[in-house]
């Protein structure tokens, strides 16, 4: 493959079903989440359909996507500010090795900081120490905050 075909983009609707399969074979490795291609689908679709909810930002080559990160933009109150909320954060496990999460990360460390975002914050799995050291080796720091959830309609039956 020819890294100079390696480009990093905005998502598109028409890529959904990439995407979907990339989140799907994410929740499958976490503890916290069982994968549902439909949900994922449908949380992708609304992030896609709607940009002031977020950006999916995809690294990918002529053929096919290697890669992707979901953003998600809210308001910090501490900081005074928009901030992102990264989740999402996969490379194909064929594409590994390539420093194209690097190159993932500092595209969207840019974006940020070109758009005046205050902070960046992530969950990283805790059972996946290689997925902490590779966001620690590019600054992020360990939060005192404990992350604590609700989850409401945990059923998909919404008649």
């Amino acid at each position: 493959m020819s890294e100079q075909n390696v480009r990093i983009e905005i998502a598109t609707l028409d890529e959904l079903a990439q995407l979907t399969d990339l989140v799907t074979d994410l929740m499958d490795l976490q503890e916290d989440f069982e994968a549902n291609a439909i949900l994922h689908e449908r949380g992708l679709r609304l992030i896609l359909e709607d940009p002031s909810r977020g950006r999916i930002f995809v690294i990918r080559n002529d053929y096919q996507i290697l890669g992707m990160v979901n953003t998600l933009f809210t308001v910090s109150t501490a900081l005074g500010g928009f901030v992102i909320l990264m989740e999402d954060f996969v490379i194909h496990p064929e594409h590994r090795g390539h420093n194209y999460g690097t190159k993932l990360l500092d595209y969207l460390t840019k974006f940020a900081q070109e758009r005046d975002f205050k902070r960046i914050t992530l969950l990283a799995d805790k059972l996946s120490a290689d997925s902490q050291k590779f966001f620690k080796s590019h600054g992020f720091k360990y939060s005192s905050l404990t992350p604590m959830r609700l989850i409401l309609n945990s059923t998909n039956d919404y008649d």
